[in-house]
């Protein structure tokens, strides 16, 4: 066989490949496709907490009824988000991706038509492990699609994610409140639109499994680090769940809680306090898409800082300002604080390479969990002493951002993983 009849069948092979493969080639149809998901998974989710003022007046709870809630969303999802990784990682499998949204399909079913605490709390369960089957391999295909560009890719895919739970006090105030929990019933419509991008996404996510590329490239950094190595690696990813238990302490604080202290504080009618709910996760979501390019220029643990100190001042002072300035502050903590969202989630796929479904799901899993309990904590607080003090302690959360700097460097990381010959 001659040369040119070989270079002619190569070329040939390469062409037929899925895009993608190069190392360079950054896949952004994949990106906005797995980030439009992401928007509609987290849309859905967040209405639940949205929706805590119409449930507590409606079947009569309290605070800590309320907490139970959202710690049975939160915490189903933190459970499984690092189970369906850790599965996909061992056997990686498209068919989670619209299965995922099926879950979350049936919970906005039995929540549409739930008489009872009880109907509500399975309703949201399902949503829950919705939204675990999709997060982990959601931000493996980012991580897939992604080329050299990891934190953008990374802000493409949280964006949308956090842009859904911008949108959700809203829809609550045009949906919930008018409609009552029958509303929920529209959402089946987004769940469904939201298995049809699914299936897309899984062909493109299967043909990259054929290819065998994907796999070899995941096996290469899959390598066991040496023993004082792990320790290391051990230690910052201790460090690493802390600050996220911290921001999302802080973000459960503000989702599930703060527009109580609005309507106890000001007076607002419960529509005019999901507006300013709706700015601090608006700006998150602008924060989050910046972030992550920001993070793959000045360092993704220098950004993880400055989205906690930034916002560490700012916090302080939100319990003691008037109406305009709490709109205002809400908005710039917003942005600042969940600017490192999708940063944390690069930070620590860097840490331990090769395991990138476990590693999503246990960051993000985290998140979820850690907001949950948080608000299952802060419910039962808010019971015994009221909104307004709960949350002046929730202001000191963002001060122990200052545990960042016991993290490794982007450089030492990239040093580690060429030590340990584990670099992707």
């Amino acid at each position: 066989m001659s040369t040119q009849t070989t270079l002619a069948k190569d070329a040939a092979a390469r062409s037929k490949a899925p895009p993608g493969l190069d190392a360079q080639g950054t896949v952004y149809r994949i990106l906005i496709a797995i980030s439009l998901v992401h928007l509609f998974n987290d849309s859905i989710q967040s209405v639940i907490p949205a929706i805590f003022p119409i449930l507590k007046d409606s079947m009569h709870l309290t605070y800590t009824q309320i907490g139970w809630i959202a710690f049975a969303i939160n915490f189903t999802a933190s459970i499984m988000q690092p189970v369906v990784g850790w599965f996909a990682d061992k056997k990686p499998t498209p068919s989670i991706l619209p299965i995922g949204m099926g879950f979350t399909f049936t919970g906005m079913l039995l929540l549409a038509f739930a008489d009872s605490y009880m109907m509500v709390l399975i309703s949201v369960i399902f949503v829950g492990l919705g939204s675990a089957a999709f997060h982990p391999e959601g931000s493996r295909v980012s991580h897939m699609a992604a080329g050299q560009r990891r934190g953008l890719a990374q802000s493409i895919f949280q964006v949308g994610g956090n842009a859904g739970q911008s949108l959700a006090p809203l829809l609550t105030r045009w949906i919930f409140i008018p409609f009552g929990l029958f509303g929920a019933i529209g959402f089946t419509g987004i769940a469904a639109m939201g298995i049809a991008v699914q299936l897309y996404v899984a062909r493109w996510y299967g043909q990259m499994l054929q290819s065998g590329a994907y796999l070899r490239k995941q096996a290469a950094a899959r390598r066991a680090p040496n023993p004082a190595l792990r320790q290391k690696i051990a230690a910052a990813i201790t460090i690493l769940i802390l600050l996220v238990f911290v921001r999302s302490w802080y973000v459960a604080s503000i989702g599930s809680f703060y527009a109580f202290n609005l309507k106890d504080t000001f007076g607002l009618s419960t529509e005019d306090a999901q507006i300013y709910i709706f700015l601090f996760l608006a700006a998150g979501a602008l924060g989050t898409f910046f972030g992550g390019p920001l993070a793959d220029r000045f360092g993704k643990r220098n950004m993880i800082f400055l989205s906690m100190a930034g916002a560490a001042p700012l916090a302080l002072l939100l319990p003691y300002a008037n109406l305009f300035w709490t709109g205002v502050l809400l908005t710039i903590i917003g942005f600042i604080m969940l600017s490192s969202f999708s940063v944390t989630v690069v930070y620590a796929q860097m840490l331990i390479p090769g395991k990138i479904g476990t590693v999503s799901g246990l960051i993000t899993g985290l998140a979820f969990g850690m907001g949950g309990l948080g608000a299952l904590v802060l419910g039962n607080w808010i019971d015994a002493f009221g909104v307004s003090p709960v949350m002046q302690i929730c202001s000191f959360l963002p001060l122990i951002g200052i545990f960042t700097f016991l993290l490794p460097s982007d450089k030492l990381l990239h040093r580690w993983a060429k030590e340990n010959g584990s670099e992707e």
